[in-house]
């Protein structure tokens, strides 16, 4: 697979239609270096939410606008699929579901067909200021180089996430991003090069960069578009596949080859993959000394 991971430089946006046209810019970006796949942040299409809401809202007020306008989102990214004739993982947008508000990742196959994941662990910020619901459990998706999974952002801080995707054959994980802080991004960061490490997979993290005062979730962000792996012999030294600047906007490209995998679950210095433990863990008790 060759894998286009883009660090979504985030920036005003006043209507559907504009946001539609700066995804199809990097769509076709993405297409002319030959990717397969484009991979995008968590997100991403947030940055309409002070256009959508008239202006610098507050958290509800924008929330409810960018829910109000998904089903147009998705139609639109769906559109860029379809014309591109390109896997894309569009990052997330919230959505519906029932009376609850949900943050849900797409991924769409060059005919339009689209299935979906959902975040599961909420950050502080979707629970007490959005009140964005956890949504469904992982799964895994079908594709022509394999099943591959996405863990929303805090969802791959959280190794039995990732593991039930991997477990159930995943080579890929695709990691939506959007962070505010530092701290955030290297919380994520250091989530999805432990994913990868102890899985011995390969892990693809977008991130949002840049941002504007107007929006309440997209008004700093921070991050670097990376794709990590096994850290065994045949790949980096330190698991880093690839990474780009911090805070540079623009496409990652990769080659991703699951049967280098393979080799390395099979034959690698250590076998994180196989070894990873099974039965119940006993609860620790303290220790005697003698």
């Amino acid at each position: 697979m060759r894998l286009a991971t883009l660090a979504w430089p985030v920036e005003p946006t006043p209507d559907v239609a504009a946001y539609a046209a700066k995804l199809d810019h990097w769509a076709a970006e993405a297409k002319r270096a030959g990717a397969d796949l484009l991979h995008m942040p968590e997100y991403a299409c947030v940055e309409l939410g002070a256009a959508l809401a008239g202006g610098a809202p507050d958290a509800a007020t924008e929330l409810r606008a960018m829910v109000g306008q998904a089903d147009a989102i998705l139609a639109a990214m769906r559109q860029v699929a379809l014309r591109r004739a390109l896997w894309l993982q569009p990052g997330s947008l919230p959505m519906r579901d029932g009376a609850r508000i949900i943050n849900r990742a797409p991924l769409i196959a060059p005919d339009g067909r689209t299935a979906f994941q959902d975040k599961r662990q909420m950050t502080r910020f979707e629970d007490e200021r959005w009140g964005v619901s956890a949504g469904a459990p992982p799964q895994v998706f079908a594709t022509p180089w394999g099943l591959i999974g996405i863990a929303i952002c805090y969802d791959a801080e959280f190794p039995k996430l990732v593991r039930a995707q991997v477990e159930a054959g995943a080579w890929l994980i695709l990691v939506p991003t959007c962070t505010d802080t530092l701290h955030g991004f290297h919380r994520v960061r250091i989530g999805a090069a432990a994913r990868a490490m102890e899985n011995q997979c390969f892990v693809a993290l977008a991130p949002t960069v840049g941002g504007f005062a107007a929006s309440v979730a997209l008004d700093e962000n921070h991050g670097a578009a990376s794709v990590f792996g096994p850290v065994d012999r045949g790949f980096a030294e330190d698991g880093v596949v690839a990474a780009r600047a911090l805070d540079a906007p623009g496409l990652l490209i990769t080659e991703l080859d699951p049967a280098r995998l393979e080799a390395v679950r099979t034959d690698g210095a250590v076998r994180n993959h196989r070894d990873w433990p099974r039965a119940p863990i006993p609860r620790p008790v303290p220790a005697e000394f003698a």
